[in-house]
């Protein structure tokens, strides 16, 4: 029997516990499932942003010459791509986890919002293995690190609460709505222009940056440029994105917890 939340309940961490082998299993059954059968295995991890960082500096670094604020363009999108590619992976699969998994719903109780949560877990494997590509580049370019390197955590939880907050809502809304899988690859191809991966954050108009600096993801990828790179950390866009990042994230849980008595009877 699913259990109602309680009036100011949001996500009960005692529950989560109580199934952490569940929990522990479907996070390692994602990380075999990803790369079972491949030649290749976890070497994906790191071709897969490896060719967008190629085309992305020939297109846009060559050819469009797009400005950097002189930081060599290889080194401006591997910095962004890296934990780009973490939350672009993360949200298509939490979005479509219970879809996916709909033939566990209604077999036993255990708690649904480890669905979404999985995969945002499970991802961080090709995110860890990725940072070796970006250690690459950076040693490449001889990028010493400096204090700002101490936001680092931060970032990484913020980088987990951006695709875990949209997750939760857009994998309550998919139940009902299958449109959600055919909306997921436009929503992040427009993700990709409207954050600063592919261009300086400085190149947006002083009256438009507060408004810009609302996208949690600006907040991540100027916040892993400025800890990677020793800039002068842009608390104009990370602090409105991590509150932006907050209430995702925490109105995702309120609003998967309301649906969820009622995912079973709509699969």
């Amino acid at each position: 029997m699913i259990k109602p939340p309680g009036k100011w309940e949001v996500i009960d961490f005692q529950e989560l516990k109580d199934y952490r082998d569940l929990f522990f299993f479907l996070v390692w059954r994602d990380i075999k499932v990803l790369y079972a059968q491949t030649i290749m295995g976890f070497a994906w991890a790191i071709l897969n942003p490896l060719i967008q960082i190629i085309i992305f500096s020939i297109i846009f670094g060559k050819v469009a010459k797009l400005d950097t604020d002189g930081i060599p363009y290889v080194l401006f999108s591997t910095v962004a791509i890296i934990p780009w590619a973490y939350m672009s992976e993360a949200m298509t699969k939490s979005s479509q986890s219970l879809v996916s998994d709909q033939s566990m719903l209604g077999k036993i109780y255990f708690p649904r919002l480890i669905f979404p949560v999985t995969p945002v877990l499970a991802k961080l494997v090709d995110f860890a293995i990725s940072l070796f590509l970006l250690l690459a580049v950076m040693l490449y370019y001889r990028i010493s690190p400096t204090w700002n390197l101490l936001l680092l955590p931060f970032l990484v939880v913020l980088m987990m609460s951006v695709p875990a907050g949209i997750g939760f809502w857009l994998s309550a809304l998919s139940i009902r709505f299958r449109d959600v899988k055919f909306a997921m690859p436009f929503a992040i191809r427009m993700l990709i222009y409207s954050a600063p991966i592919l261009y300086s954050a400085s190149s947006i108009p002083d009256g438009y940056r507060f408004l810009y600096s609302l996208n949690p993801v600006v907040a991540v990828i100027e916040g892993f440029r400025a800890c990677l790179l020793g800039t002068e950390i842009p608390w104009e866009f990370i602090l409105p994105g991590a509150v932006v990042s907050v209430i995702l994230l925490v109105s995702g849980a309120i609003y998967f917890r309301k649906m969820e008595r009622v995912f079973v009877d709509v699969i």
